[in-house]
């Protein structure tokens, strides 16, 4: 079985292809009747789903994984406690799970790029992917928030939370402990289209078959 184009894309930390390059790789080895499960980079597979916001193919993915897999591999369930998480909007608890868990080298820079870790400046949280969704979810669903609810959604200290969001001009309260959202035009990122749950549909039907 040949995973190179996974390497690949993670050598060049082409992440946002991840998933595709994994859905499609599953499919070839399943229509070929190879024999995977076990040498299946599954965490990185779902890491790459929540990269580019796609629960719903993580969800379908976890329900595919045999059992011997997940009691065998720690890093797939926490990679998948994650999705929970997300699944769930725990944005708090989003943070506790990346942060909790000792990942190997080849998921380690994906998570990073995902929710950069505590050690990295507050300025490189800007190009951080899940804070960034967060930020923007807090611009359409707020007009102000607490500091402390604040740093949870962003899963920052509070000094870095007020610090990340007063340099994108909002308005920050020490004395009452809330900041004031500066409203801007919002870019949606547009969701991944159903053709990824039809691939993985035919992935099963391809084990079942």
């Amino acid at each position: 079985m040949d995973l190179s184009p996974v390497t690949e894309a993670l050598a060049v930390k082409s992440f946002d292809k991840i998933a595709d390059i994994c859905d499609n790789l599953m499919l070839q080895v399943a229509s070929e009747g190879i024999s995977f499960h076990d040498d299946w980079p599954y965490a990185i597979h779902l890491l790459g789903y929540f990269y580019v916001d796609d629960c719903d193919s993580a969800r379908f993915l976890w329900k595919t994984i045999p059992t011997s897999v997940k009691e065998s591999k720690p890093e797939v369930v926490t990679a998948w406690r994650i999705g929970q998480r997300l699944w769930t909007r725990d944005y708090a608890g989003v943070y506790e799970a990346i942060r909790g868990y000792d990942w190997s080298p080849e998921a380690k820079d994906m998570v990073a790029a995902f929710s950069a870790p505590n050690a990295i400046p507050v300025l490189f949280f800007v190009e951080d992917v899940y804070t960034k969704r967060m930020f923007q979810l807090l611009l359409s669903a707020y007009s102000t928030i607490t500091i402390r609810d604040l740093a949870l959604f962003l899963g920052m200290t509070e000094d870095d939370a007020t610090t990340y969001v007063a340099e994108n001009g909002w308005t920050v309260d020490t004395a009452s402990q809330m900041v004031t959202v500066k409203k801007q035009a919002v870019k949606r990122e547009q969701k991944v289209d159903s053709s990824k749950l039809q691939r993985l549909t035919e992935y099963v039907f391809h084990l079942e078959h």
